[in-house]
């Protein structure tokens, strides 16, 4: 079975938007191997395949496979990645639960890792400042974060190797194209941000809390209080103040910017930026793992 075309739509105001990928689905049961009839002589023998629990036949997936995860102030995501990147599995998506304390939302990622096939490590991304491992704090989610071994816990949940990173890292990761200076903006219950210089990440920018207008932060005019305060037309108007600014600011080449409120843009945006989609925020999380 050939891999399914990845669909294209054009968007008017925008940039051209990225494909979503549209995944192989891997057998997250027992797979077993098909008997074949024999072949005819001088004939070469099909490829060995693996029965999908869906009823659908996929090859065997290239190790060491990466369950990726994103933790966000709206939603829980989770994806299963081969050893290049590419999805073994659909996104799946839960809410994130009230109050977003860290035993409600590992509660909710256990659920969801019940129904991912096997792996062998881990990559997830946290919107917060992270350090060693450690979450040191979430704006957009609960003060019971503050200090708490996320990696370590992770390891110890699920027992296998875990690496923890700012979500807008990962989201970067996934959308970059290792030249130059590029930015990252994550649009959603906050702001992220990630900066990029010819494939290597610039650890520590928290663009979102830094003083912008009226001794305000970014994520002030442009997170989801700013879209639900301002309007829509309004807040579009803040987003394109911000990229003049953040021009200013790091000389970027390229603008890459994410989130799930970036499909409220009605901008028309220059050559050297594009809206990307959520998943890149799930397929960067191989990167975390290159220096293997």
């Amino acid at each position: 079975m050939t891999h399914s075309q990845r669909p294209s739509r054009a968007t008017p105001s925008l940039t051209r938007i990225l494909p979503t990928p549209r995944p192989l689905l891997y057998n997250a049961g027992k797979m077993k191997k098909q008997t074949q009839p024999a072949a005819p002589a001088k004939t070469a023998a099909a490829p060995q395949k693996k029965s999908s629990f869906l009823g659908k036949s996929v090859q065997v997936p290239k190790r060491p496979i990466t369950l990726c995860v994103d933790i966000g102030g709206t939603g829980l995501k989770m994806m299963a990645v081969d050893a290049a990147g590419k999805p073994l599995t659909d996104r799946l998506r839960e809410l994130t639960p009230t109050p977003a304390t860290p035993d409600t939302m590992l509660a909710v990622l256990d659920s969801l890792k019940k129904q991912m096939p096997p792996f062998d490590r881990v990559s997830v991304g946290f919107p917060g400042v992270i350090k060693h491992g450690t979450t040191l704090a979430a704006f957009n989610l609960d003060p019971a974060w503050a200090d708490f071994p996320l990696e370590k816990n992770l390891q110890n949940r699920w027992k296998k190797p875990v690496r923890l990173a700012n979500d807008a890292s990962i989201q970067g990761y996934g959308a970059i194209h290792g030249k130059g200076v590029e930015l990252c903006l994550t649009l959603g219950t906050g702001l992220g941000s990630s900066l990029f210089t010819n494939g290597h990440l610039c650890p520590g920018l928290e663009l979102a809390h830094h003083p912008w207008r009226k001794s305000r932060s970014y994520e002030d005019f442009l997170g989801k209080r700013g879209l639900e305060k301002y309007g829509k037309k309004q807040w579009n108007k803040l987003v394109a103040k911000a990229i003049a600014q953040t021009s200013q600011l790091f000389n970027w080449d390229f603008l890459h910017i994410g989130g799930g409120n970036a499909k409220f843009l009605t901008l028309d945006l220059a050559k050297n930026i594009r809206i990307v989609p959520n998943e890149e925020g799930l397929l960067g999380g191989v990167a975390l793992w290159r220096d293997q």
